[in-house]
């Protein structure tokens, strides 16, 4: 080392010599035939030279160092952040749970500071979530603070997902809770940006995990497979454009899924396949004005599927393929004016579908191919401005549908091409100022269609080749004041009609080309009677 002083005064001395002679070599060419260049003009232009080439070399020179100094500055800090890793991970693993929150809220930190490996810091943090947990404070395996350690995650985790502009934001990262057993949670507020949050064959057994308020767009959330066995899931006012939140094949045997006032402009809620044997899921006041909410091919044993008071304006809701054998799914008061609500090819053998009290003036409700043999599907005292029910193609072999209270101004109500051989169809004390009621072409084999007590002033009520080998037509007590009942072409051979203490005042009953056969009972009450007229 002791060489590279001497060496670099021999350079320096070298290259001044040359810089020398070469400036007097290029003054003296660039002055030919004049005043030779004196000697003090050649060292001001050398040293000038050195000067400037000094300062290139130690401005080179200072960069060279100000890199090396960075890159020692960046070892070390990646080992510091290495070492608060390693250090957090053991925090997170230690027997006591002061030192584990401890690890929860060093990770979290170490994740706001290490942008390169923040990925992995919430992984790490999710991994925890999804370690076996004992929520029994009396089994084995119970650790004494555990809970509050996982809640702490979890907060941690929604404070990191409150605004995706934010330095240190997590929004956008893959969440994964596949397995965990939750007992409680609170991510509310949370703004689900892309990305994906599984919850995939979780447990959720008591306390609330908690989605209000949240905002999801474009992102996804998988509770497939999930079990419900006594919590709370709820997405109280939380807003959905783009998403898609998937319950399938979940079991729900008791607790609440809540997505009350909550507001559906596209995207998808998801429970197709899933087991209803006592759980709530609930849309109160929920606005649904895109997208979709399914519950196709689910089984309803017990429970609740409840949309009172939600509002419809565009999104379809899907039952198609369900089985309902104790659930109740209630409509009631909702406010349905586009859209679809679907029930086609499901079997009823019990429970309860209501729509009491909606407000129907555009929507469509189809149960088109459904079999009822047990269970009830209520409209009673629902309005109908428009829109359109149909049970078109249904088979009625028990249960009962009814009608009754129901004001029709509008719309259509179609049974067309169905087949009654029991239960009962009631529209008793029902008020029709309009629209259409449909039983055309319909097959009556037992079972009963009820009308009694109501009213027709307008709309058409169409029976129109239809044909009655059993059960029973009621119209006992109804006013006829307007709008038209067509029996035309209609086949009665078996079986009763009932126009007793009926009031005809302005109707049109039309009962063209009908064919009344003799084993058939029809009392006429104060309509004009019409003779047998097939053996």
């Amino acid at each position: 080392m002791w060489l590279v002083a001497p060496v670099s005064l021999i350079l320096v001395g070298v290259l001044a010599y040359g810089l020398y002679h070469g400036v007097d070599a290029f003054l003296t060419a660039e002055n030919p035939g004049r005043k030779p260049v004196s000697g003090q003009d050649n060292v001001k232009t050398t040293v000038t030279a050195l000067t400037l080439i000094g300062a290139v070399l130690a401005g080179l020179y200072a960069y060279r160092k100000q890199l090396l100094d960075e890159g020692a500055s960046h070892r070390a800090d990646a080992t510091q952040l290495a070492e608060r890793y390693t250090k957090a991970a053991e925090q997170l693993g230690h027997d006591q749970a002061a030192v584990r929150l401890a690890g929860v809220y060093a990770m979290a930190r170490l994740a706001d500071d290490w942008e390169e490996q923040r990925r992995v810091c919430v992984d790490v943090l999710c991994a925890y979530l999804r370690m076996p947990y004992e929520t029994d404070t009396a089994a084995e395996g119970y650790m004494k603070g555990e809970r509050e350690v996982r809640l702490t995650i979890i907060r941690t985790i929604r404070d990191h997902l409150q605004d995706p502009a934010a330095a240190t934001t997590w929004c956008g990262y893959n969440l994964d809770f596949t397995g965990a057993v939750f007992d409680g949670g609170d991510f509310s507020g949370v703004q689900l940006v892309g990305g994906m949050v599984s919850f995939g064959g979780a447990t959720f057994c008591a306390g609330t995990v908690d989605f209000s308020g949240a905002a999801f767009s474009r992102s996804r959330v998988n509770f497939n497979h999930t079990t419900f066995s006594g919590s709370r899931v709820t997405f109280n006012r939380a807003t959905f454009s783009g998403s898609r939140v998937t319950f399938n094949h979940a079991a729900l045997s008791a607790g609440t899924v809540d997505f009350n006032r909550a507001a559906l402009s596209a995207g998808m809620v998801d429970f197709s396949g899933a087991t209803f044997s006592g759980s709530r899921v609930t849309f109160n006041q929920a606005t649904l004005s895109d997208g979709r909410v399914s519950f196709n091919r689910a089984a309803l044993s017990a429970g609740l599927v409840d949309f009172s008071r939600a509002t419809f304006s565009g999104s379809r809701v899907t039952l198609n393929r369900a089985t309902f054998s104790g659930s109740r799914v209630t409509f009631n008061q909702a406010a349905l004016s586009s859209g679809t609500v679907s029930f086609d090819t499901t079997a009823f053998l019990g429970g309860t579908v209501d729509f009491s009290r909606a407000y129907f003036s555009g929507a469509t409700v189809t149960l088109s191919r459904a079999t009822f043999s047990g269970g009830t599907v209520e409209f009673d005292n629902a309005r109908f401005s428009g829109g359109t029910v149909d049970f078109g193609g249904t088979e009625l072999t028990g249960g009962t549908l009814t009608f009754n209270g129901a004001e029709l101004s509008g719309g259509t109500v179609e049974f067309d091409g169905a087949t009654f051989s029991g239960g009962v169809v009631s529209f008793s004390g029902a008020e029709l100022t309009g629209g259409k009621l449909a039983f055309e072409v319909v097959t009556f084999s037992g079972g009963l269609v009820d009308f009694s007590l109501a009213m027709f002033s307008g709309g058409v009520v169409g029976f129109s080749g239809a044909e009655l080998v059993g059960g029973k037509l009621v119209f006992e007590l109804v006013t006829f004041s307007g709008g038209t009942v067509e029996f035309s072409s209609a086949v009665f051979s078996t079986g009763t009609i009932d126009f007793r203490s009926a009031e005809l005042t302005g109707s049109t009953l039309d009962f063209d080309g009908i064919l009344v056969h003799e084993a058939c009972t029809i009392v006429w009450g104060p309509l004009p009677p019409i003779a047998v007229n097939q053996s």
